[in-house]
């Protein structure tokens, strides 16, 4: 992840990496966070006194996860996503645009049994596809205009890469497993 100095010298994230200014990068994990905030690693890099807000880990997890939402908002009114199991598992068989699911996005406080028994649905082989579970039913809810949502279909393309590339930092700031464990079908399944 990149970061940047405010013109007050305040460390700034900046997750689409094109604010000005001389940028700092960083692994997206905590503890890389927490040991570069305490051993002054912004000062050294900038090269000066910095301040580094007490609430940075928090603000970037809020700021990927608003970031995760306006790209599915995006996609959906692109016609790249869609909700819902039957609509999803419809696009996994072949039915999306392009032919081609990129990723398939879950409700993280879903029901594990529903979200297994979606991936295991229409297991028959063939190329791998991401499945990450960064936000709440509710938060999906939002981006589809529905009380909650569970099963989201994406459709490749550059969204649905940065979905993935989003939905990675996020797990390694949180420490969250991004998909069901090794014994539940594992961070991928097949269409």
């Amino acid at each position: 992840m990149r970061f940047v100095l405010s013109p007050d010298r305040m460390v700034v994230p900046d997750l689409g990496a094109k604010l000005p200014g001389r940028g700092m990068w960083l692994s997206a994990r905590a503890d890389v966070l927490s040991t570069a905030c305490t051993k002054g690693a912004f000062a050294r890099a900038s090269r000066g006194v910095v301040t580094v807000s007490p609430a940075l880990l928090s603000d970037l997890i809020a700021l990927l996860e608003g970031r995760i939402a306006d790209h599915i908002g995006l996609a959906r009114r692109a016609g790249q996503a869609v909700c819902g199991f039957q609509k999803a598992r419809e696009w996994l068989g072949g039915q999306a645009p392009g032919g081609r699911v990129a990723l398939v996005i879950q409700a993280r406080d879903g029901s594990r049994d529903e979200r297994v028994r979606f991936l295991r649905s229409g297991d028959a082989g063939g190329p791998a596809i991401p499945v990450i579970a960064p936000l709440s039913a509710a938060r999906l809810g939002l981006v589809f205009g529905r009380d909650h949502v569970v099963h989201v279909a994406v459709a490749g393309g550059r969204l649905a890469d940065g979905l993935v590339a989003d939905a990675q930092r996020w797990g390694g700031l949180t420490g969250l497993d991004q998909g069901l464990d090794a014994s539940e079908r594992g961070r991928r399944i097949h269409e």
